[in-house]
């Protein structure tokens, strides 16, 4: 298509539009083949056409939006292909034009990228959390095959922070809250500094209108205070260099807003105590003349002690690499200076986009790119082992967290995990075998609770036992992405294998006097009915069953010849009773308002989603769930119990020294466990104890309860719920 082919209202715009264009050939012609730089021509031209009529909020054409995102790209050299995405990047979204067509006359690699930004905006979700959600779904998946697919929305992102304010105020603050938590921090982890800065500093403004102008205003009076500090200094650590024959570029840098506003709000401390507002950043030639630099400035100036971090030894997750110490400038007023080769530098700039920006197959862009890639992996694996989108996206967010710490393993390799980072997170970051297995950890030789935060430098040993899984209460202090979705994923398939065994004892129970046992009923049948309700297999439907979504009787009249009658329909209760032997898992639950023992009359409810939960025959709920009767199913305990259960005791004490010990020592004496206990003082003479108890059965109570009464404290004692 030739410019003049292009039809826009307005000949203002028509001419507008051939400018943008030009001015983008004419910086992509630095550094792209006449051939390539035609080719985003004719993208230009192409989304002209297929934005034909469509405006922004600000009132300029639509198509100023995607030629100014791939100028944003074009100033970190991104190839030809990418621009091309990027002027297309809304065609398919937001035009009659689709994938096909784009394929045909740009190439499946354009399509591709294209299509890997746009939202998914054919199907009907049940909220905006779930549709924002599956969207960034499915735009990590495209990034995880192509990373350039970030790279466009990156710069999607930006260009509409910029011209955010045309947006109605609710809209400004929800996209800017979506910047500042995904895009920024993606941003960061992929290394692109400058991005970031940006998109933060907007999201700020648009966020917190009123917080980032007073603390801009603030920054700017103290700016006037500290301009003459920092000149000083340049000028000192210059002149000492060169006296040493050092080589370095002294620049002054200004710490973003949104930075200075995250360190203040969350270690609460004022502007003044932020010491890295203002830095010195010194760009040498060489990893050795950095640690030389180092031992300079602090003959110079003296540092703070407890301020100095080595990020070229250690790099950061997304690869940067820095020396980063503060010193006591003159009047006391701390400085920060960073201290970096000149390509750490650009690493720290760019990330990954220093692939294109320097064209060379050099060893920090293939780094970046390695750092990316692995990244993206985890982010797969995430993928597969999350429930749903919304889980997906809440590990994504979590894993990008911007703190780290690092820790070492017995072998002295170095782990590093997000701020916060617990023993269990750990243990998944080596494998997640040895995070379902552990049991418990030592760090720096001693043993500590697994929910303990690690520290940077400590080295942790994990201790495993292969018959160990992991425990529901973990995912209470977990932090990393790694670990919960770990842990979700092992639970959900343990909660569905026994939801298969529990349905399969459930269906047995409502065949019983029809067949003999699963086995015996005709295949033809169970394929029929399994082919009927639509799931993958007959295990299908019986973890169904098993978790109270289908009812046993129903599916068993359907099995059988003839099928199920209307008038004959089943109750759930039929056929011998359940066994409920206390080691059913987490498809059997008891309920926490009468707390069942073995030895009470007992009945079960099918809930969905949760399995059987077991009543006390005389609990004051089962009243309420009886208006469901199909939902009852008759339950006993089983002969052998080998479980502990919980129940719940009330005692009235009177309030004297050493009561509560007293309690405890008799409860102790009986072979008890205490779970809870809570106390509340009545009227200065005596006390209410709320205990919840770990006993065998009704036998173990009653023995537990007579030791208690014997005490002379005790005043009252029952068990509630009853």
């Amino acid at each position: 298509m030739s410019a003049s082919s292009a039809v826009l209202p307005g000949s203002d715009w028509s001419e507008e539009l051939n400018s943008r264009i030009e001015e983008l050939c004419m910086v992509l012609a630095g550094y792209l083949d006449p051939a390539q730089v035609e080719a985003v021509r004719s993208a230009c031209w192409f989304s002209a056409e297929a934005h034909q009529g469509q405006y922004r909020k600000s009132g300029e054409p639509y198509v100023f939006h995607p030629i100014a995102v791939a100028r944003i790209l074009a100033e970190v050299h991104f190839d030809h292909e990418t621009l091309m995405a990027a002027v297309l990047h809304d065609v398919i979204e937001d035009t009659k034009f689709g994938k096909d067509q784009v394929t045909e006359r740009f190439g499946p690699e354009v399509a591709e990228l294209v299509d890997g930004v746009t939202k998914l905006t054919q199907i009907q979700f049940g909220s905006k959390l779930e549709a924002q959600a599956e969207n960034f779904r499915k735009m990590f998946l495209a990034m995880a095959k192509d990373i350039r697919v970030i790279m466009v929305k990156l710069g999607d992102r930006l260009h509409n922070m910029r011209t955010l304010g045309a947006m109605p105020a609710e809209k400004r603050r929800r996209i800017a809250r979506e910047t500042l938590e995904i895009y920024a921090p993606i941003a960061g982890r992929l290394g692109m500094n400058h991005l970031r800065l940006e998109l933060e500093n907007l999201g700020f403004a648009y966020l917190y209108p009123t917080r980032h102008r007073v603390l801009s205003e603030a920054v700017r009076k103290l700016r006037g205070n500290r301009r003459e500090i920092i000149s000083q200094i340049e000028t000192r650590v210059r002149n000492r260099l060169l006296e040493e024959g050092i080589k370095a570029r002294v620049v002054g840098r200004e710490k973003h807003l949104w930075g200075i506003y995250k360190k203040m709000h969350e270690k609460r401390l004022g502007l003044k105590e932020v010491y890295d507002v203002y830095a010195v950043r010194l760009i040498v030639d060489s990893v050795d003349t950095c640690y030389r630099t180092l031992g300079l400035v602090h003959g110079l100036y003296k540092p703070i002690m407890g301020r100095f971090k080595d990020y070229v030894a250690i790099p950061k997750a997304n690869g940067y690499q820095s020396l980063h110490t503060v010193l006591f400038g003159p009047h006391g007023v701390p400085i920060e200076v960073q201290i970096r080769t000149q390509d750490m530098h650009v690493m720290a700039e760019a990330g990954v986009a220093a692939h294109w920006l320097y064209k060379s197959p050099g060893a920090q862009g293939n780094a970046a790119h390695a750092r990316a890639r692995e990244w993206l992996a985890r982010l797969l694996d995430m993928q597969r082992r999350a429930g749903n989108s919304v889980e997906f996206l809440e590990s994504v967010k979590m894993d990008l967290f911007p703190d780290e710490v690092y820790v070492f393993t017995p072998r002295g390799e170095i782990i590093e995990l997000p701020k916060g980072a617990t023993a269990v997170d750990f243990a998944y970051a080596i494998h997640s075998d040895v995070g379902n297995t552990c049991v418990a950890a030592k760090v720096d030789r001693r043993l500590v609770p697994l929910r303990t935060p690690l520290a940077n430098g400590q080295t942790v040993e994990v201790i495993i036992t292969p018959t160990a899984r992991p425990n529901p209460a973990w995912l209470g202090f977990v932090v990393t992405a790694k670990a919960r979705a770990s842990i979700r994923h092992y639970l959900k398939n343990l909660q569905r294998d026994e939801a298969v065994l529990l349905g399969k004892r459930l269906l047995e129970k409502s065949l019983v006097g029809q067949v003999g046992s699963l086995a015996d009923l005709p295949q033809a049948r169970v394929q029929a009915l399994t082919k009927e309700l639509g799931v993958a297999g007959f295990d299908e439907i019986l973890a169904d069953i098993g978790l109270g979504t289908r009812m046993a009787p129903l599916i068993a009249k359907r099995l059988l010849p003839g099928g199920e009658s209307a008038e004959d329909r089943p109750r759930a209760g039929q056929g011998a009773p359940l066994l409920i032997k206390g080691t059913e898992g987490t498809v059997v639950s008891f309920g926490k308002c009468c707390r069942p023992l073995p030895g009470d009359a007992i009945i079960g409810y099918l809930t969905a989603g949760r399995g059987v939960v077991v009543h006390r025959e005389n609990c004051r709920n089962v009243a309420d769930y009886k208006k469901n009767p199909e939902k009852w199913i008759e339950i006993e305990w089983a002969e052998s119990l080998r479980s502990d259960f919980p129940v719940d005791v009330r005692i009235d004490v009177s309030s004297k020294r050493g009561v509560f010990a007293s309690v405890a020592a008799a409860i102790s004496a009986a072979d008890a466990n205490i779970e809870t206990i809570s106390t509340s003082e009545r009227d200065g003479v005596t006390a209410t104890v709320n205990l919840t108890l770990n006993v065998r059965d009704r036998v173990h109570l009653a023995q537990v309860i007579k030791r208690l009464r014997a005490l002379p404290e005790v005043l009252r004692i029952a068990r509630r719920g009853q």
